[in-house]
């Protein structure tokens, strides 16, 4: 299921991304980016709408993905 990232409240959506970048395998290439400049780069993904926000009631998690990864016709609790 997709989250509207709009409908979150803000400290929600903060920890949320932060969480995100937080986790082992998040890869910014070769270029370092402190926690708040990786947190802005999320946030302005979402805003572009090149990044969605998933919730899977099967695994009972959330998560970031790329929009172009979720299919209209997946079931996105699958991810």
């Amino acid at each position: 299921m997709i989250i509207p990232w709009q409908d979150l409240p803000a400290a929600t959506l903060d920890n949320l991304i932060e969480s995100f970048v937080l986790r082992e395998g998040t890869d910014y290439g070769e270029e370092s980016f402190s926690l708040a400049e990786k947190v802005a780069q999320v946030r302005q993904q979402l805003e572009r709408g090149d990044v969605v926000i998933l919730y899977s009631e099967l695994h009972e998690s959330v998560t970031i993905a790329p929009k172009q990864t979720i299919s209209a016709t997946k079931d996105a609790t699958e991810f």
